[in-house]
């Protein structure tokens, strides 16, 4: 036998129809704020979001660093004796990749350490300093789901003020000459697509790179990578 519902029942059945779908309006919030959080993928807000269409997404300034070879893997950084140009090309190297080209993770990385001191003495150190800068091999396979690709715009190079300090206290013998550091300020650029929708954002970073050039070798060699937003003062 059926009885209906009093007054008080089909308040409280309402009442519970409203809290299980905020519940899950939470949840769903919930799901998506943390996968818009997991490192490296694309993060969007309302100061970063640039509504543009998806050909103009990718009509990011190309520079040396993120050129393919003939071949389709990644072109060696030129050869050069201008330690601040030098400098600016590995900068670009560590942070312009894409993920929507069939170039691996690990090419990344092995185009620095091919341009490390030929000693091979930092290069274990290089490669450790590499990795806090690149994304993790996780983190690069989300990367690929949402088309990500990454820039850098450098906006100011300069020798560290404490750099001099440093090379004294290293002494004669404590660093090869023509050692040199710089400073890089810039902004980071991701771009990517999330949900069929472009959203790109912008972080500012800072670093110091650690060169050796003339006179121990013709061309530029590079030795060492500040941690990242850890430059040299």
């Amino acid at each position: 036998m059926h009885h209906s519902m009093t007054p008080e029942d089909q308040l409280r059945r309402r009442r519970i129809l409203v809290i299980a779908a905020t519940a899950i309006a939470l949840l769903i919030t919930a799901v998506i704020y943390a996968a818009l959080s997991r490192p490296g993928v694309p993060q969007a807000s309302d100061a970063t979001v640039s509504q543009v269409n998806h050909v103009d997404l990718y009509r990011a300034p190309e520079t040396a660093g993120s050129a393919l070879a003939v071949d389709g893997g990644l072109a060696a950084l030129e050869p050069t004796a201008d330690p601040k140009a030098f400098a600016v090309l590995v900068a670009h190297a560590l942070f312009n990749w894409d993920t929507t080209v069939a170039v691996p993770l690990a090419a990344y990385t092995n185009r620095l350490v091919d341009v490390a001191d030929p000693t091979g003495e930092s290069s274990p150190g290089l490669v450790a300093d590499t990795a806090g800068y690149l994304p993790t091999a996780a983190a690069w396979a989300d990367l690929r789901v949402y088309s990500t690709r990454q820039w850098l715009k450098v906006e100011s190079v300069k020798v560290p003020g404490l750099w001099s300090r440093a090379k004294a206290e290293a002494g004669p013998d404590g660093l090869l000459p023509g050692t040199a550091a710089y400073t890089m300020v810039g902004v980071r650029h991701r771009a990517g697509i999330w949900e069929d929708k472009p959203v790109a954002s912008a972080h500012d970073v800072e670093f110091t790179v650690f060169i050796v050039c003339a006179p121990s070798y013709r061309d530029c060699r590079l030795l060492r990578l500040s941690r990242l937003d850890e430059p040299l003062g």
